[in-house]
């Protein structure tokens, strides 16, 4: 992988947008979707040089394909997803395409028809501890079987989490300990510490201290769509169970939102706010024994 300066031409001007790329003579992997608001005419300037750029083959001269991985295509503006359908289409003859992506449904539906859909499951936590130990084998270090499981169950079918916490345990600790801890990342920590916040105090003070937290999450490229489902997750067994649904409901409506619009903060702030005008109602509720 290496990151690579891209000119990208857009109606106004022409713009630098720094892309990390994986290629080959035969293929090219990146994610558009890093490209943020450009991501459009990436798509289109990608497949168009890959196009005009296609193998020949030394022995019959004949013109091959190129093929093009885009990961996280889920990310992409639907204005993006729309050119990615009709650039596809143009240049079907010297490219072919793999779209990677982890929610479906948040992939356009022409784009979907014009693709075989295969679903990849996350791997198990057995699978997981064979690739564990794999990595732990060849770095040299000895790591007790039940500390691997531990690592794989935390890691709920995250192979890259996973990992994580094999170099974590590593760096803090070596040998390893059989009954080590599991840390969890960072910024999950700082996930529950917002939720711990809107728990202890519902008021515009406590909600403005959380936009900050949460803006910081997305300065460190964060996924949005993570921050929301964590804070979820972090929330619902700490609630009460006539809260729960209401909970759920509106993580859906403001997910939905998030995706159509364009600054995510908003949306995830929406979300607390509506948490806490239900929960402050619910905590008076119960005070008076109603």
């Amino acid at each position: 992988m290496e990151t690579t300066p891209w000119k990208v031409k857009t109606p106004s001007r022409t713009v630098d947008v720094e892309l990390t790329l994986a290629s080959s003579n035969h293929h090219v992997e990146l994610s558009p979707a890093d490209a943020g608001t450009h991501d459009r005419y990436v798509v289109q300037e990608v497949i168009k040089e890959m196009a005009r750029a296609r193998p020949v083959d030394a022995a019959t001269g004949a013109r091959g394909f190129k093929v093009l991985v885009l990961h996280e295509v889920d990310r992409l503006s639907r204005d993006a997803q729309a050119a990615l359908r009709r650039t596809m289409e143009k240049y079907s003859a010297g490219c072919r395409l793999i779209l990677a992506a982890n929610s479906l449904s948040r992939v356009i539906e022409p784009l979907r028809s014009r693709c075989l859909c295969v679903r990849v499951p996350a791997p198990t936590d057995d699978a997981l501890v064979g690739v564990i130990d794999a990595v732990a084998r060849k770095e040299g270090l000895t790591l007790p079987p039940a500390l691997a499981q531990r690592m794989a169950a935390a890691a709920n079918g995250n192979a890259r989490r996973a990992l994580l916490s094999l170099e974590t345990a590593r760096v803090a600790a070596y040998p390893f300990n059989e009954a080590a801890a599991i840390d969890p990342p960072d910024w999950e920590l700082y996930v529950r510490e917002i939720v711990a916040d809107v728990l202890r105090e519902q008021s515009p003070r406590t909600l403005y201290a959380a936009r900050g937290k949460i803006y910081e999450l997305l300065v460190n490229c964060l996924p949005p769509d993570l921050i929301l489902r964590t804070l979820v997750t972090t929330l619902l067994p700490k609630l009460d169970e006539e809260l729960k649904p209401g909970v759920a409901r509106a993580a859906a409506v403001y997910d939905a939102r998030m995706a159509d619009g364009a600054k995510p903060v908003f949306h995830i702030e929406a979300f607390l706010a509506r948490f806490m005008v239900d929960y402050k109602a619910w905590s008076v509720r119960v005070e008076r024994g109603g």
